[in-house]
């Protein structure tokens, strides 16, 4: 057995000053579930973990890089209707960086901002090319 065929995806660790608030704000925005840990809040999207432990003054941690930047360029999450996820998320207030647009046929994408300036995008595939 190769080390690449037991490679499987696990999840996404962010920093936050207010783990509470970018928790919320997931839970509001995307409708995350906020599963609480030792020391941080997890998340569950979309069956994807997501995991928040704070920043707090000396501990070494990096302020948040301006979009874009070198390294993470930002988190994809599918959706269906883009548009009528588009409509609820600002009925909501939340900031898009990229309304949606067709990227090619059959995929519409657009972009949202997360805390800490957090890129994500929206994507819909059409059934025939996912």
């Amino acid at each position: 057995m190769s080390l690449m065929s037991s490679i499987v995806w696990d999840h996404v660790h962010l920093r936050s000053p207010d783990p509470e608030a970018t928790a919320k704000w997931f839970e509001q925005k995307l409708g995350a579930e906020i599963v609480r840990a030792p020391n941080r809040i997890d998340l569950n999207l979309g069956g994807a973990r997501i995991f928040i432990a704070p920043v707090t003054d000396g501990d070494g941690v990096n302020p948040p890089p301006v979009t874009p930047y070198q390294g993470l360029d930002h988190i994809g999450l599918a959706v269906k209707d883009i548009d009528d996820v588009a409509a609820e998320l600002k009925g909501k207030g939340v900031e898009f960086t990229r309304e949606p647009y067709t990227l090619r046929p059959g995929i519409r994408i657009c972009f949202i901002r997360g805390p800490q300036g957090i890129s994500i995008e929206l994507l819909e595939r059409d059934k025939k090319y996912q």
